[in-house]
């Protein structure tokens, strides 16, 4: 089941995706419970989806990020994937890498809820803040069911379902704050989207990942690779801490940021970046310049 969160008529609504027939078929939810968007879904505890209204075209609403504002930070994994973790700890901007390029743990890391953005937004470079915005995409999971302690192999039942995010990030303040709250946390800098899949529809094991920059190829993975896997991360996370139905956990960028090239190949205004995961669809946003 492919679920949308998108606006028309000034109205926030929820509904389900027919990719094939490009049609949106609204959830009969009252207008307040659809402002939390996917997640007014995820919090029926069990009840049930609600009717759909009869379906219209894609084309004639606006995409929303699938959980417009989270309700707290979206917990990030770094350095997840072998290549990635090796090219950023070349890079000279990795505060982690004096303990090894491949880390032994998960490195967990947050962005701030109002750092989201849909898909189509504008991706906003202020340039009097940081002159080195670079991409990552990366499979983000949604979870559906509360949990602490979790072992790795209950972990699964605790996921509702999955989307995309592009982890857009400011090397600059990466390197100056020696963390990276900072950095991956400016506005705009969260992309999420186009929708939300649930885990049924999704396949981990054969589902690939890839990032465009103006229709160049930059990054070309599959999820199956991560150093840590999702069990892994999920099981990390709540221990000591309880994860709640609507957390976001993106699991890591593969290979081919723009700080791993010589010279680096930041982000600039008019850059078009388009992430895509099989199973889920293509996330896409242009970067544009902040008006100062």
């Amino acid at each position: 089941m492919r679920v949308a969160t998108f606006s028309i008529a000034g109205e926030r609504r929820v509904g389900l995706i027919d990719a094939e027939a490009e049609t949106i078929a609204p959830f009969d939810l009252p207008v307040e419970r659809a402002e939390s968007g996917v997640l007014a879904l995820i919090e029926r505890n069990g009840a049930g989806l609600p009717r759909t209204l009869s379906p219209m075209p894609l084309s004639n609403v606006e995409l929303e990020a699938p959980i417009p504002r989270p309700r707290r930070n979206i917990f990030c994994v770094g350095k997840n994937y072998y290549e990635h973790a090796h090219e950023f700890a070349r890079s000279g901007f990795d505060s982690s890498a004096a303990a090894g390029a491949v880390p032994k743990n998960p490195i967990i890391f947050s962005k701030v809820p109002e750092s989201v953005v849909a898909t189509h937004s504008k991706v906003l470079i202020d340039t009097n803040v940081s002159s080195a915005i670079d991409y990552e995409a990366e499979l983000a999971v949604i979870i559906g069911k509360e949990g602490r302690g979790i072992s790795k192999e209950s972990a699964l039942d605790h996921v509702w379902g999955y989307t995309i995010v592009n982890d857009v990030t400011a090397r600059d303040l990466q390197g100056k704050y020696s963390q990276w709250l900072i950095g991956k946390s400016q506005d705009t800098f969260c992309p999420m989207g186009p929708w939300a899949v649930t885990k049924d529809e999704f396949d981990l094991e054969t589902a690939g990942i890839r990032c465009f920059v103006n229709g160049d190829m930059r990054q070309n993975s599959k999820i199956s690779l991560l150093i840590f896997d999702i069990p892994t991360i999920i099981s990390t996370l709540s221990q000591g801490i309880t994860l709640k139905p609507g957390d976001i956990i993106a699991t890591g960028t593969p290979a081919g940021v723009g700080i791993g090239f010589d010279p680096p190949k930041y982000l600039k205004a008019g850059d078009v970046v388009r992430v895509e995961i099989d199973g889920i669809g293509a996330l896409e946003n242009r970067v544009s310049e902040r008006a100062q």
